[in-house]
């Protein structure tokens, strides 16, 4: 067993899609129109194109909101992507314009940031000491 796909709710697709791939570097991998406004769409890393697919999922079920208010009021990340370096990506992202709710932070053999992905939810990177 594997994981194969895991998902963020956004509060808009189109800006999703616009701050994964053009900001933090992801690349489309499927966009299929889903009812009448939803679209099944997924992005990956452009170093594993084959790899875990990430659902930009619509925030649309009533649950979301309180989850996703609560998590980001608590400073809680939704999810974590693994970078080489963090305080090089976290210059790299703050200097495009990326609000960060954490600097790099050295935990033991980890070192993670957060950032507001400006769809909804708090996005955690990090690295682990090799």
């Amino acid at each position: 067993m594997k994981i194969n796909m895991t998902s963020v709710f956004v509060d808009d697709q189109a800006k999703a899609l616009g701050f994964y791939t053009e900001v933090l570097g992801f690349v489309k991998k499927h966009d299929e129109p889903v009812g009448e406004q939803d679209r099944w769409l997924t992005v990956v890393s452009p170093d594993e194109p084959g790899g875990t697919e990430l659902l930009l999922e619509p925030a649309g079920h009533p649950a979301v909101k309180t989850y996703r208010d609560t998590l980001v009021q608590d400073g809680i990340p939704l999810a974590q992507f693994a970078v080489d370096d963090v305080k090089a990506e976290y210059e790299r992202l703050r200097d495009l314009g990326v609000r960060f709710t954490q600097e790099p932070l050295e935990m033991g053999p980890v070192t993670v940031a957060v950032f507001d992905d400006t769809c909804g939810n708090l996005i955690q990177i990090a690295t682990q000491a090799q």
